[in-house]
């Protein structure tokens, strides 16, 4: 059974820190490019970051660039986001997924998704 399950995901004051993990299992993620995405309440699931399968590149959101940085170990078949400085603005669930195609901002490229990892921030 091919999953990817995010944890790591907390309520926090704004300008604590977090770190999510995603473990990988099932299949060889280590190809893939991985993302996280995050979704708050009423709002469209957004992109966060992303990173190719040898951390060669990475892409980040601009409302997280400078505060959070993407990160994989595929011996451990795991990606990590480092969140900093967190607000109240990052608050949302945060999803994990997993792309055989490309390193891209765009949810429709990938392929395995996460269930989730609720993220609070609170003022």
């Amino acid at each position: 059974q091919v999953q990817l399950v995010e944890s790591g995901g907390g309520a926090v004051q704004a300008g604590d820190s977090l770190r999510l993990t995603c473990a990988g299992s099932g299949r060889d993620f280590s190809r893939d490019a991985m993302g996280w995405f995050r979704q708050a309440p009423g709002k469209e699931r957004e992109f966060v970051a992303t990173i190719s399968w040898s951390a060669g590149i990475t892409y980040y959101g601009d409302s997280v660039k400078g505060r959070f940085t993407i990160s994989r170990d595929n011996a451990k078949k795991a990606v990590y986001l480092q969140m900093n400085n967190l607000k109240p603005e990052d608050t949302a669930v945060y999803y994990c997924a997993a792309s055989e195609r490309a390193t891209s901002r765009s949810d429709r490229i990938y392929d395995y998704w996460g269930q989730g990892t609720q993220v609070t921030v609170s003022s």
